[in-house]
């Protein structure tokens, strides 16, 4: 299971993209079509034309890595497909590749701190 850290910058492609491509090909594609570069510290979820399947890619500080993984007897919860990108965070993406309805997940309300007088 992938443990993203909670400060991971995580988007995803909410179209879905060719799965032949490898890391480099993911990493290209989301600098040049979605403007996130992955060696910058980004995570990028790409989903296949099938709901089932999923990779992201993203720099660990050594090297790129990609993560893929198909989910049995069912599909991913995905966002629309529409052009763009959607950004998730990281309970989020792990609700995602549990394969759970991860737009269920939100982050609870931190109240502002009061001045100190």
């Amino acid at each position: 299971m992938l443990t993203p850290p909670a400060s991971l910058m995580i988007y995803v492609a909410t179209q879905p993209v060719d799965f032949r491509k490898g890391a480099e090909g993911l990493a290209l594609l989301a600098k040049e079509t979605l403007g996130h570069d992955p060696i910058k510290g980004v995570a990028v979820v790409f989903r296949a034309k099938r709901a089932d399947r999923v990779k992201i890619v993203v720099w660990d500080g050594s090297g790129l890595v990609m993560y893929w993984k198909r989910l049995d007897g069912s599909g991913f919860k995905w966002p629309p497909i529409v052009a763009g990108v959607m950004r998730m965070n990281a309970a989020q993406l792990s609700a995602l590749l549990a394969g759970m309805d991860w737009t269920r997940m939100h982050a609870p309300r931190i109240p502002q701190p009061k001045a100190l007088a």
